[in-house]
Order: structure tokens, then sequence, then C-alpha cells
């Protein structure tokens, strides 16, 4: 073996050793903070209760409603009223509600329908005390699916609204 591939071949080691201890720098995260168990998030993360992230995974970001509906159901109030919490506490971000339509029936009804499913969301979330002026909505009709199939499984997924937040522009 030469001396350039015996170098290469001890590199190789010595990276791939850095990588097998994950508290090698004494269980700090880059915050600083503890490890796992101090309830330490990364910021920006999932785990992190004020990002965007957060709301999309955990709060939940969508709601879905029956055909050709936009009366809200017992678990889509649940999770507006989540979102409506998360709102309030997060005052720098303002969202935008896009309502959704699956594929049946023309363009024209199905964006007038994503209208009144993004306009019931708004209307609960100001009810729940959020700002209407932090809030926007628009309809999609059925431009945007999630499912592009012919079952019902897919329509059911196409049929929602969808809180996304932004964060406010510095003026």
């Amino acid at each position: 073996m030469t001396y350039l591939s015996k170098t290469i071949i001890l590199c190789a080691g010595l990276a791939l050793t850095a990588c097998t201890n994950a508290d090698r720098f004494g269980g700090a995260g880059a915050d600083g903070a503890g490890g796992a168990g101090s309830g330490a998030y990364a910021e920006g993360s999932a785990q992190d209760p004020r990002s965007p992230l957060y709301f999309q995974q955990t709060v939940g970001d969508r709601v879905l409603f029956v055909v050709d509906q936009s009366t809200l159901s017992p678990e889509a109030q649940t999770t507006l009223d989540g979102q409506a919490q998360w709102l309030m506490a997060n005052p720098e971000f303002n969202a935008t509600i896009e309502g959704h339509a699956d594929e049946q029936g023309t363009r024209e009804y199905n964006v007038a329908l994503g209208a009144r499913r993004s306009n019931s969301v708004q209307e609960y979330l100001v009810s729940r005390g959020v700002a209407a002026n932090r809030l926007k909505v628009v309809s999609f009709g059925k431009e945007r699916p999630i499912e592009i199939c012919s079952e019902e499984a897919c329509y059911a997924k196409n049929r929602r609204a969808v809180t996304v937040v932004s964060v406010v522009p510095v003026s």
C-alpha cells in the first residue's frame, strides 16, 4: 500500500469514529442546554412551541370537511382551538387560510366552496380571539389536491382548509 492510500484509510476511519458518539460534547445542545431529558429543543424544530413546524405538526395546520360542506366538525373545532391559542401566544405570526375542495364538480363551484371553507375557519378563529387583521383567506378550489385518484379516500383528504403561518413583516 502506498503512503497516500494509508493516509486516506486513516482519515476515513477517524471521520467515522467521530460520528459514533452523539454525546461527545457533554450533552449540551447548540443553545448550551442539557440533553434530551432536560426539555431542551432546537429553535425552529417541531419541538419548539414557538415554531411554524410545531404549529404544523403538533397543533395541526388543517381541518377536513364533508362533501359539499363548509361546516366545522367537532374535531375541526378542537384543532382550530389549538390554532387560536398558538396564534394568540405568538403575535409575531400572521396566517393565511387556504380553502380546498376535491376534484368533483366544476372549477367555479370548487373555488366558491374553498372560499366558504376558508371563511368558516377565519370566522371561527376570530371568534376565539385571533385578530381579524392577522388572518387572510384564499381559495384554491380543486387546483391543489394532496392526492389524485378517483376514490373517496383521496377526495376526503382534498376537502380541507389549511392554515399557513408566516412571520409578520417588519415595517
